[in-house]
């Protein structure tokens, strides 16, 4: 089985609601964030990724590591994530861009009818229930 290397970020605001995207022709929802390049460290991808898909400008020194998860892809069939979380407090504008379709914060403990891609449903968002 594939695996994507990728980097994401648990976006939250003052009132604890996260961020979740969906990319261009997609369904599933996700926390930001994107492929990890070769050579490029977790962090310095998922600065890139913030700043091409949502136009926020952060200092790596901001990110807080929350440890890596894996799980099986949303967009990508017969492949799995395995991703290197880090939470983010951020309550400044996003402005989708990029292959980012939509942009939506959601209380983490009740995301309503989305279609979460599993690695947001099964890792991301119980992480967000702990960072209140």
């Amino acid at each position: 089985m594939n695996v994507i290397r990728i980097a994401a970020a648990l976006l939250l605001r003052a009132d604890n609601q996260t961020l979740l995207v969906r990319k261009r022709g997609t369904r599933a929802f996700m926390q930001p964030g994107g492929k990890i390049d070769p050579g490029e460290t977790a962090e310095a991808a998922l600065v890139r990724e913030l700043r091409e898909e949502l136009g926020i400008s952060i200092d790596p020194a901001a990110l807080e590591p929350l440890g890596d998860a894996d799980a099986d892809a949303a967009n990508e069939p017969g492949c799995r994530v395995a991703a290197t979380l880090f939470a983010l407090r951020w309550d400044g504008p996003v402005m989708p861009a990029a292959e980012i379709e939509e942009a939506r914060w959601v209380d983490p403990a009740s995301p309503g009818a989305l279609e979460l891609a599993p690695l947001t449903r099964g890792h991301v968002l119980p992480l967000a229930g702990g960072m209140r």
